[in-house]
C-alpha cells in the first residue's frame, strides 16, 4: 500500500468511522456488533485499495457496511436455523464442535451457492432437489414447461458445479 493510500484511508477512518459505528447502531441496535461490522468495513476498504478514490464516503462505506450486515445476518439465520434443529435432535446424539463447524461453513456455501441463482433457477431446483418432485410434477406446479424446467436444472447444477470447482 503506498504512501497516499495509507494516508487516504486513515482520513477516511479518522473522519467516518464514528460516524459509521453510529450508523450501524441504528439500524442493528447493538454497539459492539457495529464497531465490528465498522472495522470489516475498513478491513473490506484497505483490500480494495480505493481509499483514494472515494468521491462520497459515506455512500460508500454505508454501501460496504450494508452487504457486510447482510452476510452477518444470514450467517445469524442459518446458524439460528441449525441450532434449532440440532435441539431437536434426541439428546444421545452429541456433535463436536469440529462437526458442528464443518456443518454450518457447508451451511454457508450452500447458501452462499443457492444466493448466486435467480429466484426462479433457485426454486426449482430446491423443489426438485428438497422435495424429490420430478420435473413434470414441477412444472405444473411452476406453470411451466419440462423444458423450461431442465434448463433452470441445468443452469443450477452447472452454477453448483464451477463453485465448487475453486
Amino acid at each position: 500500500m503506498s504512501a497516499t493510500d495509507h494516508h487516504a484511508l486513515r482520513l477516511l477512518y479518522n473522519e467516518h468511522n464514528g460516524w459509521l459505528k453510529g450508523w450501524l447502531c441504528a439500524r442493528i441496535g447493538n454497539s459492539s456488533d457495529a464497531a465490528d461490522l465498522a472495522q470489516d468495513t475498513f478491513v473490506r476498504l484497505l483490500l480494495s485499495r480505493n481509499a483514494d478514490h472515494v468521491r462520497e464516503p459515506r455512500t460508500y462505506l454505508s454501501t460496504i457496511a450494508r452487504a457486510l450486515m447482510v452476510d452477518k445476518f444470514r450467517r445469524r439465520a442459518i446458524e439460528q436455523a441449525y441450532l434449532e434443529a440440532l435441539a431437536l435432535r434426541p439428546e444421545s446424539v452429541e456433535v463436536s464442535p469440529e462437526t458442528r463447524l464443518a456443518i454450518l461453513q457447508t451451511l454457508e456455501a450452500i447458501d452462499t451457492m443457492l444466493d448466486g441463482l435467480g429466484e426462479r433457477t433457485r426454486k426449482i431446483f430446491l423443489t426438485v432437489q428438497l422435495e424429490g418432485l420430478s420435473y413434470i410434477a414441477t412444472s405444473e406446479r411452476f406453470g411451466v414447461s419440462v423444458t423450461t424446467v431442465k434448463k433452470h436444472m441445468i443452469r443450477a447444477m452447472t452454477h453448483c458445479l464451477l463453485l465448487t470447482e475453486d
